[in-house]
């Protein structure tokens, strides 16, 4: 495998996503849809998509089953131009299918199988030697592959501290009670971490925004980006704080992967092509630049690839939360 830019680690299943649908569905026999569509899924592979449209290398390492589900998976992988080298694929275990049960207003519920790949992924089922000669670490997300605990995550994270890599990584909310204390050790690695709002709030009891990041500044994170929904997101580190609003006019149709398509937009993010003052302050995060791949390890700027792509990297930066 040649090197890339970015390993991006965790979920990667398949979605089968119902809309719209409310609480009658339960009610009726026959409930007809405008839409059911199955398609990728799982915060890693939905990052490493929106990597790669985005112009950067990215590899995957995650496990599926060797069924039509995991095929469906890889083949996605395939079409994106993602490397799937470190995508194990376990005979003994079913890939993970999620049922997704989109609602009118874009919000949606999973009905997920406790017995299938996202349930069953170790660390050990992620091969680290793909790290070798990579800028950054996306782990998407903690808590989402309930087997890989704080113990766990340490030991990947020290593992790409050890390669010199930028360690970014998002959350989901707790799937066994887990708590701040349970991946204290773990925050400490991160040099990004991007939960949502709610997320952030019951892990760390915290209400305010404010309180919130700091929660997290005190663990060791260095940069706190909470995605804050339709308000947009808020930034702060040790140095500063502010908060960058959506895109005014947008309508959700669908939320689903939403937050990591922001990850993948603000990861990728060039300063250069950005109009928002706003989003130029991000700068001053991280040593001077403003998404974790702005600057290449010779000290020169990351290069742009044209004003279409610019302006999609402040489409996803800004307007997916």
């Amino acid at each position: 495998m040649s090197a890339v830019d970015v390993v991006c680690a965790g979920a990667a299943i398949t979605d089968i996503l119902l809309q719209p649908v409310s609480r009658e569905i339960f009610d009726a026999d026959s409930y007809p849809l405008d839409q059911i569509k199955m398609t990728i899924g799982g915060d890693a592979i939905n990052e490493s998509t929106i990597i790669s449209r985005l112009g950067h290398k990215v590899a995957l390492l995650s496990m599926v089953g060797d069924d039509a589900a995991g095929m469906f998976i890889q083949d996605s992988c395939r079409r994106e131009s993602i490397d799937a080298s470190g995508l194990k694929v376990d005979p003994t275990i079913d890939t993970s299918i999620n049922v997704g049960l989109v609602a009118a207003d874009g919000e949606r519920t999973f009905v997920t199988n406790r017995n299938g790949s996202l349930w069953k992924t170790q660390a050990a089922d992620f091969d680290l030697s793909k790290l070798e000669g990579a800028r950054l670490l996306s782990y998407a997300s903690i808590f989402n592959n309930p087997l890989v605990d704080g113990t766990a995550l340490v030991g990947i994270f020290a593992e790409a501290k050890r390669h010199g890599l930028t360690i970014c990584a998002d959350m989901i909310k707790p799937r066994l009670g887990e708590t701040l204390d349970d991946v204290r050790e773990a925050l400490g690695y991160l040099d990004f971490f991007f939960p949502n709002r709610d997320e952030a709030a019951l892990l760390t009891g915290c209400e305010s925004l404010d309180d919130i990041a700091d929660a997290f500044l005190a663990c060791g994170v260095k940069n706190v980006v909470i995605k804050n929904g339709r308000h947009g997101c808020f930034v702060k580190t040790e140095r500063q704080r502010f908060e960058v609003p959506a895109v005014p006019g947008v309508t959700a149709v669908d939320t689903t992967g939403a937050g990591d398509n922001f990850v993948g937009g603000f990861i990728t993010c060039d300063p250069r092509r950005q109009a928002d003052r706003r989003l130029r302050e991000v700068r001053e995060l991280d040593g001077g630049h403003l998404g974790p791949l702005d600057r290449r390890d010779d000290g020169r700027e990351g290069s742009p690839s044209g004003t279409r792509r610019a302006r999609t990297k402040l489409r996803l930066t800004r307007g997916m939360a």
